[in-house]
């Protein structure tokens, strides 16, 4: 458990449910255990000073979306106000199709509040992160795959800077995307101009 979760007692709760119900789940880019994405996500938001139930939520952002968790489960262990923010972010799985489900999403973070953007935001740093790796190490994911995510991540910041635009994840989010967009693909390059 990182150091900064021991001093954190909602946290540290949120932590072992989730190590619980991620157990066995790994992480496309790479293979590391999928526990490895929510906590940077908390670790981010300890690190732009959010409170210990933001962190919290951080770290079960992604409970609803991979694991058999509902939000019935969450209620009773965290309260209504971390239940909330995770369902902020959680996507609607019965939204068919890529677009309209991410559409879907960024304007239920656009009107959930700023501490749900702040875990959307930390969310989005993680997974540009984990996307440039996944496509640097990788020789399944094409050049198509990696703009269309980058396009959607881009989409977010737009969202997140109309929202916070002092933030410093947001920052973070706008430097990962610059960085992103040179990165080297195994697949066919993308223009620059995607």
């Amino acid at each position: 458990m990182p150091a900064f979760v021991q001093r954190l007692p909602i946290t540290a709760a949120a932590l072992d449910y989730a190590e619980r119900l991620h157990a066995g789940q790994t992480r496309d880019a790479d293979g590391a255990d999928f526990i490895e994405h929510p906590l940077e996500v908390a670790s981010l938001l300890h690190e732009s000073g959010a409170p210990d139930d933001v962190v919290a939520a951080g770290v079960l952002h992604d409970t609803l979306e991979k694991t058999a968790a509902e939000p019935s489960e969450l209620r009773p262990r965290f309260g209504d106000h971390i239940t909330n923010l995770v369902l902020a972010v959680t996507e609607d799985d019965s939204i068919r199709g890529f677009d309209a489900r991410k559409a879907a999403l960024l304007e239920q973070v656009a009107q959930a509040g700023p501490e749900a953007q702040m875990v959307f935001a930390a969310d989005k740093v993680s997974k540009v992160r984990e996307l440039r790796l996944h496509a640097l190490n990788s020789r399944t994911m094409g050049a198509r795959s990696y703009a269309r995510h980058l396009a959607y991540y881009r989409d977010c910041l737009r969202v997140l800077e109309s929202r916070m635009p002092e933030s410093r994840l947001v920052a973070m989010l706008r430097d990962e995307l610059k960085t992103s967009r040179g990165a080297r693909l195994g697949a066919p390059h993308v223009p620059a101009s995607v």
